[in-house]
Order: structure tokens, then C-alpha cells, then sequence
């Protein structure tokens, strides 16, 4: 980026940003890539007049990541990510797809969306749901753990296409494809819209199976069914973190699969604010027991209607003994790095 002039910088800023509404500016104020590389965030708000908060996050993560990869490190796998797949792919992934329109309007990209806490949601994309909430944050949470690669993700999501092994990556469709293969299609159309996928299964300690019966609308008093989906749902989706997980499917330690929350191989030298919006550097400890309450601002301890917190207790965490699991699942502490 360093070495572009005034006209690459305003092409980046229409195809790549997708942000043609603030080339005339552009051109008035940035002549090179250098001086773009310079910008702060009261620059891309005064001098080329992006009002819209959520707008100036994602050229001041692009931006961060470009001067990152000045290094010779290259871009993030975030980066690959374009607002298109978030808005339209991966929304409708994690069984979200009615809030395409608001992501797309704020041009959410991989950068923006990993940046993204409960705040935000609520604040600017129109998520008020707590339950949806979560689910979101899970997608994310997930992405994070395979480096934002989406073709990893792909292809882990083919080999489990026809058979029913790693749940943890089956998408919204492929939980209502296999609650119609295990006997119970006339409660799959439930699912639509609702932000249950194979994270939320996996990586939820409060979605238990009575979450999933309420989600799918089978009554309480229908005991025989909700057996049947308990005797069905235990051994497809063992209670088990998402490093324990990915141990057990990939042969590969946690330590040695490390890296940022980006997609890019951790650095020790690099500028990496902790304001929000900033890139995040993270790093996945082993843990002992799964945490409801992740840290950066990500809270998944409140699940609405679903999870199975009573309602009065969505405000805080239920009491536990210190150091004490949570029913067999595993802890993933989050750290800034």
C-alpha cells in the first residue's frame, strides 16, 4: 500500500472497500497509499467525511491490516472475506439470513465481523434478541478457530455432508437436514430463522437438549419425543469445547495451531490497539472448563428464550465453585496478545 498512488488508493476504495461514496473526497485529500497508511480514525471523519462509526471501523481495520502486512507477513485471511459473503453466505449459514440487510448496509466484512461484540450488535445491526446475539458470537468464535479460513471450513463442512460426525461445522440447513433424518421433519421447519448451527451445539453450555426441544417446538409434556431427541442428539454432539474438539478431528494440539484472531501467523512486534474495533490479537488457551462469559467484550452467559438459564438469571452468571466445569464442557479463555 505504501507504494500506491492517488489512483490505485481511489480503486481499492470502490472495488475492494466497496465504498465509491467517498472517492470525490479521496481524491481531493489522499494522493498516495503512504498518506493513506497515516490515517486516523478523526481523519477518515473530517478530512473524507465518513460519518457512519461502523464504516470508519472498516477502513481503519483494512488499513492496520495493509501496514501490518508491510512487513511482508501479507493480508489477514479476514481479509478474504468480502461483506457480500458475510451478508449473504454466513448469515444464512448460522440461520440468520433476516439481518442480511442491516450487515450489508454497515458493509460488515471478515475484519468488521471478528471486531464485533454484543454492544454492536444490539447498537447497530439491529440484533436485539439475546439468543441471536450468541449465536452470532459463535459463528465468530468459530471462524476465529479455523483462522478465518473458509475454505478449511468448506471443506470440513463436505466431508460431514452425508454422514454425521463434526457437528461443530454443520450449518443451520444441516441441523434441520438431520433432525428430518432422525424421525422428526415435522419439527425441522422450527429451525429456520432461529440461529441454531452446529457452534451453538457444540460450543454452548446452556443449549442443552431441552433448549433444542423448545427450539424445535416439541411440548414438554411430549416426553417420548424429547427422549428420543436426547437419545439421538448425545452421541452426535458429545459435550466438548471447541479445542478439544478440534484435538480430537485433527490429531493437532491446540499450542501448535495458534494464531491471531485474524488468520495470520501471531508476531511479536506490531502495533495492535485495544480500542474497540481494533484488530485483536488472541490466543486460545487449553482450558478446564467452558466459560459462558468469554472476554473482549464477547458475553455468551444469556440466550433468551432458548437457553436453559432461567430468565431471571440472563443477567449474571449462575454461582459455581471456582475452577469448577461446567457439566463436562471445556473452557475457552480468550486473551489479548
Amino acid at each position: 500500500m505504501s507504494q500506491w498512488r492517488a489512483g490505485t488508493v481511489q480503486a481499492w476504495l470502490e472495488v475492494v472497500m466497496a465504498m465509491p461514496m467517498y472517492i470525490r473526497t479521496c481524491s481531493e485529500n489522499v494522493k498516495s497509499g503512504k498518506v493513506l497508511l497515516g490515517l486516523t480514525d478523526e481523519d477518515l471523519e473530517m478530512g473524507l467525511g465518513v460519518g457512519s462509526s461502523m464504516h470508519r471501523r472498516k477502513l481503519r481495520l483494512a488499513i492496520e491490516d495493509y501496514r501490518d502486512a508491510e512487513s511482508g507477513r501479507g493480508l489477514s485471511k479476514a481479509a478474504e472475506l468480502d461483506h457480500h459473503w458475510v451478508a449473504k453466505a454466513w448469515l444464512s449459514d448460522v440461520g440468520l439470513p433476516q439481518y442480511s440487510q442491516a450487515f450489508q448496509g454497515h458493509l460488515v466484512d471478515g475484519r468488521v465481523l471478528n471486531s464485533l461484540t454484543r454492544r454492536d450488535l444490539e447498537r447497530y445491526l439491529n440484533v436485539s434478541k439475546k439468543f441471536h446475539q450468541v449465536s452470532l458470537l459463535l459463528g465468530i468464535e468459530l471462524l476465529h478457530g479455523l483462522g478465518f479460513d473458509k475454505e478449511a471450513l468448506q471443506a470440513r463442512r463436505m466431508q460431514c455432508e452425508h454422514q454425521s460426525v463434526d457437528p461443530l461445522v454443520w450449518t443451520s440447513h444441516r441441523i434441520m437436514r438431520w433432525i428430518r433424518e432422525i424421525d422428526l421433519k415435522e419439527y425441522a421447519d422450527a429451525l429456520q430463522n432461529s440461529g441454531v448451527h452446529g457452534a451453538v451445539l457444540v460450543l454452548d453450555p446452556t443449549f442443552n437438549t431441552d433448549a433444542m426441544a423448545t427450539a424445535l417446538g416439541i411440548h414438554s409434556n411430549k416426553h417420548m419425543i424429547r427422549r428420543h431427541l436426547v437419545e439421538r442428539i448425545n452421541p452426535c454432539c458429545p459435550a466438548s469445547g471447541l479445542l478439544d474438539y478440534e484435538r480430537q478431528n485433527t490429531g493437532t494440539p491446540p499450542s501448535a495451531r495458534r494464531q491471531s484472531s485474524l488468520g495470520r501467523p501471531p508476531s511479536s512486534s506490531g502495533r495492535h490497539a485495544d480500542d474497540e474495533g481494533s484488530l485483536r490479537r488472541r490466543a486460545v488457551k487449553p482450558p478446564t472448563g467452558f466459560s459462558p462469559k468469554a472476554r473482549n467484550g464477547r458475553d455468551f452467559s444469556c440466550h433468551g428464550s432458548y437457553g436453559s438459564l432461567p430468565q431471571e438469571a440472563c443477567d449474571e452468571t449462575p454461582p459455581r465453585s471456582e475452577g469448577s466445569p461446567i457439566r463436562g464442557y471445556t473452557t475457552i479463555e480468550v486473551t489479548n496478545v
